[in-house]
């Protein structure tokens, strides 16, 4: 690969736990679970009543949830986005709630609801002229956005990216999860054994990426670097995961080595987790598959903030770069009875990191697999 260092120069978010990462952070450290009782919209009719909502939305209001949710994002940060930046916007359902408010109530205009007038949006919010994209990838929409991105950069092709991801949890987005029976009905537990499904949640972010280059001429922070990237298709189901876990280990393979790095070199796993049999069990298949008998520290964040949806591997992106910052191993919030796939791998408390290279995944509907290697 050309030496052009992939680095990150800024990044922000908001979840469940409110705005900024200090209260992400934190509120993960503290082992607290942001999922608690919607009250959005009626779930009498569905598998849960839970989901991790962020405070202050208005359903159905003058602007849509991601919206409400990236303009004092982007606004706070706007200074620190160079107008010529490339624009990759990573969502599953985007301003669904547009749509909804159409088919509901009559009022509105469904046509607001295609991913390329929020692309559009985003750009007024950010500054950025030029190009723009769009990547819709299930689950794995914004790590395998920070993925293109990198090698965008890496290949020489842009020297800087802007990838903003978002999801919110709307009545569409809540029946669809539970008509698959996915759902926990009450809160997830990644990697336990009485696990029962997912808890969704919503969240958006930024993540700013450049040539090394171009970051130091520019006097840029740099906060960590993008050092490997890989997606991949198991094609083995419309929602579920290949049970052996040869799409995720082949994208983690991958990944590695473009950045080249060992699986000896792994510190610490930043999961895909959702909660659900059986993904947290292939997960564990693959991860097997590529360290072998050496167990690596591993966490997920989605007992903490629900599953985002496209925004999760952008989110979980952020918080590993605080792990690596911090170095410690946050836990993995509702988990209590440690399946006997992941003893040895997952834990109920905070760790401290040893090391400086963190593999992050996340998989998707329709076999999609995406990893990351982030270095510090």
């Amino acid at each position: 690969m050309p030496e052009i260092k992939v680095v990150v120069t800024a990044y922000d978010l908001v979840t469940a736990y409110g705005g900024g990462i200090s209260s992400s952070w934190e509120g993960i450290l503290s082992s607290k679970s942001t999922i608690k009782r919607i009250e959005r919209f009626s779930t009498d009719s569905f598998q849960s009543n839970n989901a991790a909502v962020v405070a202050g939305l208005k359903y159905f209001g003058e602007d849509s949830l991601v919206i409400q949710m990236l303009i004092p994002l982007l606004e706070k940060n706007k200074d620190l986005i160079p107008p010529d930046a490339l624009l990759v916007l990573a969502t599953t359902t985007g301003e669904i709630d547009i749509l909804e408010q159409r088919v509901l109530t009559g009022n509105g205009d469904a046509v607001e609801s295609k991913p390329s007038s929020l692309l559009e949006k985003i750009k007024t919010l950010s500054g950025v002229r030029g190009d723009g994209l769009v990547i819709s990838s299930a689950c794995t929409s914004s790590s395998a956005a920070i993925g293109f991105a990198a090698s965008l950069i890496n290949s020489g092709r842009r020297d800087c990216v802007l990838i903003v991801a978002c999801d919110a949890v709307t009545e569409f987005v809540f029946s669809g999860f539970s008509s698959l029976m996915a759902l926990d009905p009450d809160k997830a537990k990644p990697f336990d054994k009485n696990r029962a499904g997912l808890s969704l949640g919503e969240g958006a972010g930024f993540i700013l990426l450049m040539s090394q280059a171009r970051a130091e001429q520019e006097g840029r922070t740099i906060s960590g670097e993008i050092a490997g990237w890989a997606a991949t298709g198991d094609a083995n189901h419309m929602t579920g995961p290949s049970r052996d876990g040869r799409g995720l280990s082949l994208a983690i393979q991958k990944a590695l080595k473009i950045a080249d790095v060992s699986p000896d070199d792994v510190s610490c796993i930043s999961s895909h987790g959702t909660a659900t049999v059986y993904n947290d069990s292939m997960e564990m298949k693959a991860y097997n598959k590529i360290f072998g008998s050496r167990p690596v520290p591993l966490y997920s964040i989605k007992g903490a903030l629900g599953h985002t949806m496209g925004a999760a591997g952008l989110i979980e992106a952020i918080i590993a770069f605080r792990v690596l910052q911090e170095k410690v191993i946050p836990p993995t919030v509702g988990l209590k009875d440690i399946d006997l796939e992941a003893k040895g791998w997952a834990a109920l408390e905070k760790r401290d990191l040893k090391g400086n290279v963190i593999l992050l995944n996340n998989s998707g509907f329709g076999g999609v697999n995406a990893a990351l290697v982030l270095k510090q």
